[in-house]
């Protein structure tokens, strides 16, 4: 079974759009061409630099083949294709930031910067393609492109966000029975640890339903984890020529409901801590949550992270 893909350009990614976040509310210019050629001259940049750099953290020390697919549809219970989604989405936003900070119009930052995580990512899985350990996924391009239609149909039509998506994480045992694949550190298990992973769809109440008077920053939060997991398909493997069976862990899914807060809807005026609101938008604010476990029913949770 081939190995689980690498990380490196999710840290990568995650510093991009920061980066591209507070510089979008901190420049200020007020000649747009010079801004575009700024835009399109760093994004050039950026591309190439995050495509050589993968490849030579990861991809070059594993055999190439022709360019060829994989089917990874069933691992990790879709968790993993549901994090394309997210990064493609958040990335779209942060291309339509871009854009309109550089003065292009509606539409065109929409569309054009809407589209950066696709770009992005489509890049990433051609150079999986090409590598025989893996092979791209078509999988991870429906989620890709799923992730970009929700930014921008929603920026298409509204203009606004009213259906974000989030993300959530809480410890679990299952990284000490595999620590190199799912982390032997917390900061390692937050981006590899499948299992204490929750996505959620956070719906705005006040831009869904106008005309009632709920508060504009009350979001009520759909929830999707999954646990039991230490290995793609199944929880079987082998390390250091030993096979390892973990059968006896049940692999299970986990749907949420549960309110949360969408913070850029607050008013902040100050510019830094802004920006800093709208990368932690991101996370689930912690609430109150009722779980619907496939193994055990329903169970409530006072807090959930």
């Amino acid at each position: 079974m081939p190995l689980k893909k690498p990380y490196w350009h999710r840290i990568i990614l995650i510093c991009i759009v920061i980066s591209l976040c507070n510089t979008a509310e901190a420049k200020d210019s007020t000649h747009f061409k010079n801004r575009k050629q700024l835009l399109i001259g760093s994004n050039l940049i950026g591309y190439s630099s995050l495509m050589v750099g993968l490849n030579e953290l990861w991809y070059k020390d594993y055999p190439t083949s022709k360019f060829h697919f994989f089917n990874d549809n069933q691992q990790w219970l879709q968790m993993d294709k549901i994090g394309h989604a997210f990064s493609c989405y958040y990335e779209g936003l942060a291309g339509i930031r871009m854009m309109k900070w550089a003065g292009f119009n509606h539409k065109q930052s929409t569309i054009i910067g809407g589209s950066y995580g696709l770009f992005v990512q489509t890049g990433i899985e051609v150079l999986d393609g090409f590598s025989e350990a893996w092979g791209a996924s078509s999988g991870d391009m429906i989620a890709n492109i799923s992730g970009t239609a929700l930014v921008v149909i929603q920026g298409l039509y509204w203009d606004e966000q009213k259906l974000l998506l989030k993300y959530s994480y809480s410890p679990t045992k299952y990284p000490d029975f595999r620590p190199e694949l799912l982390g032997s550190s917390l900061s390692e298990q937050i981006l590899k640890d499948y299992n204490g992973q929750t996505y959620w769809l956070s719906c705005n109440i006040h831009s869904i339903f106008p005309e009632k008077k709920f508060p504009n920053w009350l979001n009520i939060a759909f929830g999707y984890g999954a646990q039991g997991m230490v290995g793609g398909n199944d929880n079987i493997f082998e390390r250091e020529n030993a096979i390892y069976d973990y059968s006896f862990l049940s692999r299970n899914r986990q749907f949420y409901i549960s309110p949360d807060i969408d913070l850029s809807k607050l008013k902040i005026d100050n510019k830094l801590l802004k920006s800093f609101i709208i990368v932690i938008n991101c996370i689930k604010f912690p609430m109150p949550a009722l779980e619907f476990h496939t193994n055990r029913g329903f169970v409530g949770h006072w807090m959930m992270f």
